[in-house]
């Protein structure tokens, strides 16, 4: 699956930062660069903020949650709230929808186009759907 246009985490240019509105500040590249690396991922700020840690990078979590906040509102990332106590920041940007692992916690992409959705209310006057997310939770065990 592509890279939501992002082919290297290691190649993340303060150029690219800054076409996205953000100040390419060393702790935004150094983040970007754990989260851009490698393949589409879905993670949560204390992960990331593990991660920063094991790679020696002086950062806050409070600095790790703005920073995937800033990147969601740029379009970087997507965040997706499986409930009140659980939010992912997710790399693939594109239309698709997740199933979720119940006992480890873990996010897979589903296909957007595998999920039919119908019969949506209409929004409120003066407002539109801007997206759809579908959440499958899924427990281990007998069918």
């Amino acid at each position: 699956m592509e890279q939501s246009g992002l082919t290297d985490g290691r190649n993340f240019a303060p150029q690219k930062l800054s076409a996205a509105g953000l100040r390419p500040t060393r702790q935004r590249i150094a983040l970007a660069e754990l989260l851009f690396a490698g393949k589409d991922r879905h993670v949560t700020a204390e992960r990331l903020y593990e991660e920063a840690l094991a790679a020696n990078l002086s950062v806050s979590l409070a600095t790790v949650y703005n920073t995937l906040h800033q990147f969601t509102a740029a379009g970087l990332l997507r965040e997706i709230a499986v409930d009140g106590a659980r939010v992912y920041f997710d790399t693939n940007v594109s239309d698709h929808h997740h199933f979720l692992i119940e006992d480890s916690g873990e996010l897979q992409d589903i296909h957007g186009a595998t999920v039919a959705l119908g019969n949506l209310p209409a929004p409120p006057d003066g407002l539109r759907v801007d997206r759809i997310d579908v959440v499958v939770r899924l427990r281990r065990g007998p069918a």
